[in-house]
Formats: C-alpha cells, structure tokens, sequence
C-alpha cells in the first residue's frame, strides 16, 4: 500500500469514529434541535394519551354547556367507549394512524435517524463505530428486515386523507353553537374555531407535500399526454410539487400545530382559559 492509500485509510478510519469530522460548521445543531423537538412533542402526546381527560368541549360534556363545538385531534374521532373499557384511551385507537403517517414519513426518517440513533448524526460526520449493524460498508441492508415496516408510508397516506375529513368536519361542529333561547342552535365562530382550522390547515399542507400523494398522482407515467385525464394529473402533480419544495417546513408547523390544538381545549375545557368569541 502506498503512502497515499495509507493516509486516506486512516482519514477514513479517523472519520469513523463516532462524532468524528472534517467539517468545521456547527453540525450537530442540527440534530440536537430536532432530538429535542421530536422528543418533547412525543413526551407531551404520550401523557396526554394515557391522561385521558379534558379533550372534548360542548353541549353534554357538563363543562360549558353555552359553548361551541371543540374537539381535540388526538380524539377525533369522538370515540365513546362503553364502561367496562373506560380505561382504555381513545386516543391509542386513533393516534396509531397519523403517527403512523409521520413515523415512515421520508423527511422524518431522515430526521429521528440523525438525531436519535446518529445514523448519521450529520453528512460527512463519523458514526458509531461499535454498532455495526447501523454502519455504512457493514452488510447495509438499507430500510429492510426491522425496518421494512417503513414501506407501509403510502398505505398511512390513505389513513391520513380519511383523517383529513373528520379533521375538517370537527371545524364545521366548531361553528354550531347552541342557542337555549330558541332551543336551538346559530352559527359562531370562536378562537378556537380557528384554531382548529389552522391546524386542519396545516395538516392539509403536510400531507398534500407529501411525497407518496406526489407519486400517487402524478407517477408511473412516461408523459402525463398520453395518460387518461393526463393534463389534470399534471396540475395536481405540480401542485404537489411545489408544496413538497417545503415539506419539512409543514412537517415542523403541522407538529406544532397539533400539540397546540390539543392544549388549547384542554385548557379550555378545564377552566383555565376561555373561548372568546368573535362572530
């Protein structure tokens, strides 16, 4: 081996080592911020799965009676279970399908990979030499055996559409507001109304940027001319494919969005805060 061959060797060995690198950029904000972020969302859904309470707001709730409509989307939808299994969560019969949706979603593998299992920890960054299963030039096998479950993504985008609509209809229930007075109910629109919209809509962008629903619509053809109703699929394609361009910046924002909405009914249905409303 000659001393060139040696040198890169032993770059290559120095730069197996785990953390190990020739960049000087703050690499590892990176996946710190997303551990962090990623974590404190799994943390905050976690608990309030198995808290089970203060999710729902309405007429027959006995919280607020004179109040809107108000549900969160970890318990859309409304499941109500019958005595004997009140202590199962609703929300473990829900949460499994978006999570699903989220757990195989293309960007947030690449994301939980760097950042919880350092595989890794960033490009051109040394992984953990002592796991060679996860390494690179070790027998890869890529997203197979223990990871094959992630090529069940484009089945959860089904589940995700389906999720879409109850998820709009929960905004619909948001504006019926009942009206003692005529024992009846009136349009309104609360604070919460449009927070629950917000969070529809930011769901809605997450999943219209996703990439399977890119695919599903516009893939599998050599010319979009050529194919039935070929121009309409190439509308929706490039929709799509412009809102992919930021599909980690409606990953970040719907994530957000969720965790808000569920905290702000249980704030709400708790007493802690009230729904102003505005029309």
């Amino acid at each position: 081996m000659s001393q060139v061959e040696t040198a890169q060797a032993g770059a290559q060995l120095t730069v197996d080592a785990m953390g190990v690198t020739h960049r000087n950029d703050r690499w590892w904000v990176g996946p710190l911020l997303t551990g962090l972020g990623l974590g404190a969302f799994v943390v905050y859904s976690t608990t309030r799965a198995l808290y089970n309470g203060l999710y729902h707001v309405g007429p027959g709730t006995g919280i607020l009676e004179s109040h809107s409509y108000l549900l969160s989307p970890f318990y859309s939808p409304l499941i109500v279970l019958p005595q004997t299994l009140a202590w199962i969560s609703p929300a473990f019969l829900i949460l499994w399908a978006p999570g699903g949706f989220r757990v195989t979603c293309y960007y947030y593998r690449k994301a939980y990979y760097r950042s919880f299992f350092a595989d890794p920890p960033g490009c051109g960054v040394g992984e953990p030499s002592s796991l060679c299963g996860f390494k690179r030039g070790c027998n890869y096998k890529g997203e197979t055996r223990l990871l094959l479950f992630q090529n069940l993504h484009r089945y959860f985008l089904y589940f995700a559409l389906i999720f879409l609509v109850l998820l709009s209809i929960d905004v619909v229930h948001a504006c019926i507001w009942p009206n003692p007075l005529e024992a009846g109910s009136s349009f309104g629109i609360s604070v919460g109304t449009l927070v629950l919209l917000a969070n529809t809509t930011f769901l809605t962008m997450y999943t219209f940027s996703c990439h399977s629903l890119r695919h599903l619509v516009g893939g599998r053809l050599n010319r979009f001319s050529d194919s039935a109703l070929g121009q309409t699929r190439y509308r929706l394609w490039s929709c799509a494919s412009t809102l992919n361009k930021r599909h980690m910046f409606w990953a970040w924002t719907s994530l957000f969005m969720v965790g808000f909405t569920d905290f702000y009914v249980w704030m709400v249905a708790s007493g802690r805060i009230t729904d102003l409303r505005i029309l």
